[in-house]
């Protein structure tokens, strides 16, 4: 009997370790033995390309890291059709902490949730976003932050020049040395416990293309992406492409483990 039950454990064993493996959080980048110790590059200087169409929200460009290439790679901003109506994009921000960088990926909600004070400009300010809100179902555009010169077919426009109480400086990145220290108010606490949408599928493509091109590599650009931003997530070539107008200080690829 002993011997039956030494031939069965035997045989379960390899399902029992599959099914605890597969019940196991997914390891973070530093359990692969990989610490970003230098942070990104500040944030280039671009200006806005033409919205597409009515109902498009702006989503702004950011510095991604590339496992395969050991280094940050730039993420062209870019209009994109939200998930549903009514919600806003909270963008994602790198913050400092356990001896490395880690990326707070960003996501679609009700309110604007804490970014890590990071200034991405045309209404992210950095502790809020001024481009425009919704209003019975329709997005009303802030005209001072948002291109939407020339496109007769929005007619949800206002004009509110945006005052900003932080220091303009295009760090990329929340704590550490140099790093922002923007704390979250208590509205952007409570909207990071709300339902939250990822990104969509044109936003993951947009990553994916980027990540995928060699020129938006910042040891090739230096802190300058010759696409900045995009009119279309995905489009990297033609009408709607935007390059840098200044490079953003440059720091060499993270050491690895």
């Amino acid at each position: 009997m002993r011997s039956i039950r030494f031939v069965l454990s035997l045989l379960f064993a390899p399902v029992l370790f599959a099914l605890v493996t597969l019940a196991m959080p997914s390891p973070s980048l530093a359990q692969f033995g990989v610490l970003i110790s230098i942070p990104p590059p500040y944030l280039p200087v671009y200006e806005q390309p033409v919205i597409p169409g009515p109902g498009y929200l702006w989503t702004p460009g950011y510095w991604a890291w590339s496992p395969e290439y050991g280094e940050y790679y730039w993420v062209p901003g870019t209009w994109v059709l939200p998930p549903q109506v009514g919600v806003l994009w909270t963008p994602g921000y790198w913050e400092w902490g356990d001896n490395t960088f880690l990326w707070n990926p960003g996501y679609w909600g009700p309110q604007i949730g804490f970014y890590g004070g990071v200034n991405y400009g045309f209404g992210y300010t950095g502790d809020d976003y001024e481009g425009g809100y919704w209003n019975n179902g329709a997005f009303f555009y802030n005209r001072a932050v948002n291109n939407i010169t020339n496109v007769t077919n929005i007619t949800n426009i206002y004009n509110k020049t945006v005052i900003t109480n932080v220091t303009v400086n295009n760090v990329s990145y929340h704590g550490g040395q140099g790093g922002l220290t923007a704390q979250p108010t208590a509205a952007q606490r409570a909207a990071a416990r709300e339902r939250h949408i990822p990104p969509t599928v044109e936003q993951t493509q947009q990553q994916h293309a980027a990540s995928t091109n060699r020129a938006l590599l910042a040891s090739v650009n230096h802190g300058k992406p010759p696409i900045a931003a995009t009119s279309k997530p995905g489009v990297f070539s033609g009408r709607g492409v935007v390059a840098a107008k200044e490079a953003a200080p440059y720091h060499r690829a993270a050491r690895r483990l």
